[in-house]
C-alpha cells in the first residue's frame, strides 16, 4: 500500500480500522490476518508506512470516512523493527537488501 510493491501476503502486515484504548478510531495492526472487516496490507517497514501516511492511503484503502489515528500501528512497527533488522525492504526499487 505504501510503496505499492507486490509481495506475498505472508510478508505483509495487515492493518484494519478499529479503535484504540480510549475508543477513538485507529489503525490497528493485524499480524495474524484474522481480524474481521476490510484490511489493507503494507510492508512492515517505516519507509513503507511513511509513504502510506504521506499518500493518505489508509483511509482510502479501508474506505473510512473518519480520521484514523496511527499510534497503535506506529508502536507495532517500531517494536517489530527493533527485534528484526535483517531482510529489509527497499521501497524505491521493490528489492530486498542483502
Amino acid at each position: 500500500m505504501g510503496c505499492r510493491a507486490r509481495a506475498a501476503a505472508s510478508e505483509l502486515l495487515r492493518v484494519v480500522a478499529g479503535s484504540d484504548a480510549e475508543g477513538r478510531p485507529a489503525l490497528v495492526p493485524d499480524p495474524d490476518h484474522r481480524a474481521p472487516g476490510r484490511g489493507a496490507h503494507l510492508h512492515p517497514t517505516t519507509e513503507c508506512w511513511e509513504l502510506a501516511v504521506r499518500r493518505r492511503a489508509f483511509s482510502r484503502a479501508l474506505r473510512s470516512g473518519v480520521l484514523l489515528t496511527d499510534t497503535l500501528l506506529a508502536e507495532h512497527l517500531h517494536a517489530a523493527l527493533a527485534t528484526t533488522t535483517s531482510d529489509q525492504h527497499r521501497p524505491e526499487t521493490g528489492a530486498r537488501s542483502s
